[in-house]
């Protein structure tokens, strides 16, 4: 089977199950697991780089507004490749090529290839996505592996921190403007010993307003800007360092955002143990030390 994916979550999700051979190509952003960055690309972003925060949020809202994507797909570089199976999403049009572009792209080629949208909001959707793609590849078996051990690792965080006591979270996936993470975000904060006062759990991320944000009192902060490493996003909080320290937050850090929270694929279960590690980190400490959080000192 020739496999393109069009989403990165996909890209790790696919190699994970064991597949990655299959996959004859990738987005500019697919960079897990090294295997994919050496794979052609078919997409490219319409933002300009070097953009602040801020003229970012404008830029997107603007192409979204009207009807644009902020990547471009390359149909003559899909039509040589000609796949059997196109990866998309439908969930967030900052995170991909739109699916409505994918099919429309898929239908005109010589010979259509199927196309697969995974769209989870949710982290039992996250895991019923890797059973969906499994099945789309012929992977059903390595599949519920997957799945059980991902199983197995949450099972394991939350009898780790069931008897600390819970804390108070705000996970914040933007800074300017200012947006609480949402969708399974908010359950990964539950299942680590924490309670999330900003974000609802399998609901979109939310632009607030740093007033809300001190109004929620959370005694941790957890700045994840999507699509940030954790070195960035530590760039980000200390330019937004005097909003931060209003809030009165007993602790804020910095994650890598790209690799364990915004991306909807296994890494998911790995910001799950991270981020239990931020909150209980005595009663966590034998859990697995994938990622690092990084201090902001305000």
């Amino acid at each position: 089977m020739r496999i393109v994916s069009l989403v990165p979550s996909a890209t790790e999700t696919l190699f994970a199950l064991g597949v990655g051979d299959q996959v004859v190509a990738v987005t500019h952003e697919c960079d897990f697991p090294v295997e994919a960055l050496d794979l052609p690309k078919v997409t490219r972003d319409k933002l300009p780089p070097g953009l602040e925060a801020d003229e970012i949020d404008a830029a997107v809202r603007a192409l979204t507004e009207q009807g644009e994507s902020i990547y471009d797909l390359d149909e003559p570089a899909l039509r040589d490749l000609a796949p059997d199976l196109i990866v998309t999403q439908a969930l967030c049009a900052v995170c991909a090529v739109s699916a409505d572009d994918v099919r429309a792209v898929a239908e005109r080629l010589p010979h259509p290839p199927e196309v697969v949208s995974l769209d989870p909001t949710t982290l039992g959707e996250v895991l019923a996505d890797v059973r969906t793609l499994g099945t789309a590849v012929g992977a059903s078996q390595a599949a519920e592996a997957l799945i059980a051990d991902a199983a197995e690792r949450i099972d394991r965080v939350q009898a780790a921190v069931a008897d600390a006591p819970m804390v108070t979270v705000a996970a914040l996936e933007w800074l300017d403007p200012v947006f609480a993470a949402g969708h399974w975000t908010p359950q990964l904060i539950e299942y680590a010993g924490g309670i999330d006062v900003l974000g609802l759990p399998g609901e979109h991320s939310a632009q607030i307003t740093w007033e809300q944000v001190a109004a929620a009192r959370p005694e941790v902060i957890v700045a994840m800007p999507c699509g940030y490493g954790a070195e960035r996003a530590q760039e980000e909080a200390y330019t937004y360092g005097d909003e931060l320290a209003e809030v009165g937050a007993q602790r804020v850090v910095a994650v890598d955002a790209s690799a364990y929270f915004s991306r909807p694929g296994p890494r998911l279960v790995d910001g799950l143990e991270l981020l239990a590690r931020i909150l209980h980190p005595h009663e966590a400490a034998g859990l697995p030390a994938v990622g690092e959080p990084v201090p902001v000192l305000l």
